[in-house]
């Protein structure tokens, strides 16, 4: 990984070691601690479906990723109920109260995400938990991970003046962590996530758990890796250690 420019990189800010010393992590939750989208799309998929919405012609995954995924309730409320927002609110509630009831069984983490733990408590870095998800679900999916120790604290973007992809949620991060947007990176899954992490001045690492690769280089990450897994990833982590002079990450 380079700091050279081009379509598929970040210019000045696309490579990690610059970020050194580290100082913090910042991570979005769905679809980037763990595989949530599939039960969020299915929850989607069943409920439109009961209520006739498009004629009652089944979403398909291609419009949950383009319309839906990684953007907060309201809007979504808004785009699928334009001509009547609170029945979408009182909807996007129930579907939320759908994902909660079937995530204990079917929420799975992104793989890797325990070694990523481990290199993180290793260094002894700060780390916060940064997501569009209502508070309920956040706390329910990092607490199923078995992650809540793990996050000194856990930003939601409703509660903050603007959701994702506004830069607002990580800039709270940066404030309530008490570290510089110089020394932070970022993993994220979405197009509004990486723009709101990137609109905060950090390079974001995207992950392609469900979304297409194509449309998150839109967003301009400075990286996209598979999984935290990824041997793209653990080489940007060495040179970053290399940077502060620790000892190389463990393959």
């Amino acid at each position: 990984m380079t700091g050279s420019s081009g379509e598929n990189s970040v210019e000045s800010k696309s490579s990690l070691a610059e970020l050194a010393p580290l100082q913090a992590i910042l991570f979005d939750v769905d679809g980037t601690l763990c595989d949530s989208d599939p039960i969020h799309y299915n929850a989607f998929h069943e409920m439109l479906q009961e209520i006739g919405f498009n004629g009652g012609v089944p979403i398909t995954e291609e419009f949950y990723v383009e319309n839906i995924a990684g953007k907060h309730n309201d809007d979504v409320a808004v785009f699928l109920f334009p001509d009547d927002i609170q029945r979408g609110l009182k909807f996007t509630d129930d579907k939320e109260a759908m994902f909660r009831r079937l995530a204990p069984e079917q929420l799975k983490p992104v793989d890797g995400v325990y070694k990523v733990k481990k290199w993180v408590e290793d260094r002894g870095l700060k780390r916060a938990a940064v997501t569009n998800a209502p508070r309920p679900n956040a706390e329910l999916m990092i607490s199923l991970l078995g992650l809540s120790d793990f996050f000194d604290a856990l930003v939601i973007g409703e509660e903050c003046e603007h959701t994702k992809p506004h830069p607002d949620p990580y800039l709270k991060a940066l404030e309530i962590l008490n570290v510089s947007k110089d020394h932070t990176f970022v993993f994220e899954d979405s197009v509004s996530g990486i723009k709101a992490g990137v609109a905060a001045g950090m390079p974001v690492v995207g992950l392609t758990t469900r979304n297409p690769e194509h449309l998150l280089m839109e967003a301009k990450p400075a990286l996209l890796i598979k999984a935290y897994d990824d041997p793209k990833l653990w080489s940007a982590l060495e040179e970053l250690d290399k940077s502060r002079g620790t000892s190389t990450v463990a393959a």
